[in-house]
């Protein structure tokens, strides 16, 4: 049968069991969506665009029902089945009958449309607690989604490689229309640096299992909130679209609130995935695959240029929207490869070397303590205790500030190398904070001063535990804490982006979680609306 007469025929109200007053009728370029009271019936085209083969009816049978099945993992309950469409006496007639087979249709209960989290969002309806549903959900399809050798294998540098590259090679023709040159060799060159330069992360996703049977078009409109979370329209018809990295999937949905202007609300969910999720590698990956997630919709966008059934405004249109994608992806692409400074300090005692460590741990980045460039400086084993009166021998003014110049000597050159630097130490002078400082924008590097604090009473349980502790560096005891707090020179003269006070008393998790929420927020402030 012939499409443009089916979709007529699909437009006659008589037909469908719920005898609907009318029926609606959308279209996109691979199907036909008709709205027919409260149910919806989505039909899939005969076309090929080699990504995409629905040419035949066994194959388009095969992809309704993985749609089905697909997106049931996220919202059974509107997912209802697949629906026979038969020719019966020269008459279309919808389920089970005699008639021959012409054609499938997805069966769906009708979401409110009022409730569509790009709705909600212009509307100003989008709460912190809409937000952590919304992250709840996705941690927990995350969790769940299925994962083996043939699926994780998509998670190989090879293949990213070739997803890239890809991408690349298909939009060079639009460099000088939605794409400029400098925005395309800048993405191209920072992206290639970052899969380069990162193939052990890129690995270790591959062998933690990060790599998953992931949604493939998690976006505002695919997301609907009643009062459960629905998420669906996930893509069935090409594996390679939608296994991956976990981390592709959840920035997708990130890259669309920045690209709308909800950069906010883009880091408070980023925050929020990583702190249920407890995958706190996966924020070195943000930036890298928000920007392919931009820049492929920056290339589908592009496309359009080329189409000849497509008006002449209308391309003006798309070239517009087209040119802001890149230009995100090329902001993201800025961000890929600077390295960071990061310093905790503070007071002995109030786990400036918990936080540092556990930084250290999740993003492999190098951890530089006080307590063992001393101790070495010193000639001494890290684990040697070496009890001094305050401010004498190896913790003098002069030792303690060549320890500093040591510990920004080692910095400069991991930072030099590319590789981002935990400092771990008191930096209780305000010249060495600053030091630090400048170092970082010397280097172009970003910059963190995390200032630890606790309450004293359980500093004082912490140096007593630690004096106990057979393999410790740090020589801090309970009794020159109150003169080093006499000696410590308050927190000042840094902009509150650069600064955060941390309340160590909570878990490393949630230490963690304030630490990411802060430097997603921070990147959320500076990055520049899509023109």
């Amino acid at each position: 049968m012939a499409l443009s007469v089916l979709l007529e025929a699909l437009q006659n109200p008589k037909i469908y069991p719920e005898k609907p007053e009318s029926v609606d009728m959308l279209q996109t370029h691979v199907s036909a969506i008709f709205l027919a009271g409260k149910h919806v019936y989505k039909i899939k085209k005969p076309v090929n665009f080699g990504f995409l083969d629905f040419t035949s009816l066994e194959k388009r049978k095969h992809y309704c029902h993985e749609e089905v099945v697909l997106n049931r993992r996220l919202c059974p309950q509107v997912y209802l089945g697949v629906v026979d469409i038969r020719l019966q006496e020269g008459r279309i007639q919808l389920g089970e009958g005699s008639g021959e087979i012409v054609e499938y249709a997805v069966l769906m209960e009708r979401l409110p449309q009022d409730a569509m989290m790009d709705r909600w969002l212009a509307e100003g309806k989008v709460t912190s607690e809409v937000l952590q549903k919304i992250a709840a959900k996705v941690t927990q399809f995350h969790d769940r989604a299925a994962t083996n050798p043939e699926i994780a294998s998509f998670g190989k540098i090879a293949v990213i490689r070739t997803n890239v590259e890809e991408n690349f090679s298909q939009t060079e023709k639009y460099v000088g229309a939605s794409l400029s040159a400098k925005e395309f060799q800048g993405i191209r060159d920072h992206t290639r640096k970052f899969m380069e330069g990162h193939l052990p992360l890129f690995e270790k996703r591959f062998t933690d299992g990060k790599i998953r049977d992931c949604h493939g078009d998690l976006h505002l409109q695919h997301i609907c909130l009643t009062d459960e979370i629905l998420i669906f329209d996930c893509i069935e018809f090409n594996q390679r679209f939608r296994y991956g990295d976990v981390a592709a999937d959840i920035a997708f949905l990130l890259m669309d609130l920045d690209f709308h202007g909800y950069a906010g609300f883009s880091a408070e969910l980023a925050g929020r995935y990583l702190s249920l999720s407890k995958d706190w590698p996966l924020y070195l990956l943000l930036n890298f695959y928000k920007g392919y997630r931009a820049y492929v919709r920056g290339k589908v966008i592009s496309f359009r240029l080329d189409d000849p059934a497509i008006s002449s405004s209308e391309k003006v249109v798309a070239q517009e929207e087209a040119q802001r994608y890149f230009h995100l992806a090329y902001q993201y692409a800025q961000k890929m490869n600077r390295p960071a400074l990061l310093l905790t300090c503070g007071l002995m005692g109030t786990g400036k070397s918990t936080i540092a460590r556990a930084l250290a741990e999740v993003l492999s980045w190098n951890w530089m303590s006080s307590d063992w460039v001393r101790k070495k400086l010193a000639h001494l084993s890290p684990q040697d205790r070496q009890y001094e009166n305050f401010q004498q021998g190896i913790y003098s003014p002069d030792f303690s500030q060549k320890t500093y110049q040591a510990l920004f000597t080692r910095a400069r050159e991991g930072l030099q190398g590319g590789s981002s630097v935990i400092l771990d130490a008191s930096f209780k002078k305000q010249k060495d904070r600053l030091a630090a400082f400048a170092l970082a924008q010397e280097m172009n590097a970003d910059f963190l001063l995390i200032e630890c604090t606790c309450e004293e009473g359980i500093i004082q349980e912490r140096l007593a535990q630690r004096a106990r502790k057979e393999f410790e560096p740090s020589d801090g005891r309970w009794e020159i804490f109150q003169e080093q707090k006499k000696d410590f020179e308050k927190f000042e003269g840094l902009d509150s982006r650069l600064f955060l006070t941390l309340d160590t008393h909570f878990s490393p998790d949630d230490c963690l979680k304030e630490i990411f929420q802060h430097l997603l927020q921070r990147e959320a402030q500076e990055l520049a609306p899509a023109r």
